[in-house]
């Protein structure tokens, strides 16, 4: 298991756990990433991140990607 920071881009990834406080938590699950829900980082930029999931791009922050474990 690792962050969702330091995947490759352009492979799938299966979400294995989110973590975070329970208002992050809900946050990311509204946005799409569940455990074993399938991610794809698009582009990085800045630490930052494009990510495909459940047909839509989402762009997160390193902070909120960090808690995100594939």
């Amino acid at each position: 298991m690792m962050p969702l920071t330091i995947a490759a881009m352009n492979e799938n990834q299966v979400i294995k756990k989110v973590g975070g406080s329970s208002e992050v938590r809900t946050h990311l699950e509204n946005l799409g990433f569940v455990p074993g829900s399938t991610v794809t980082v698009v582009s990085s930029m800045g630490g930052n991140l494009i990510v495909s999931v459940k047909d839509s791009r989402v762009a997160l922050s390193r902070e909120l990607a960090a808690k995100i474990m594939v």
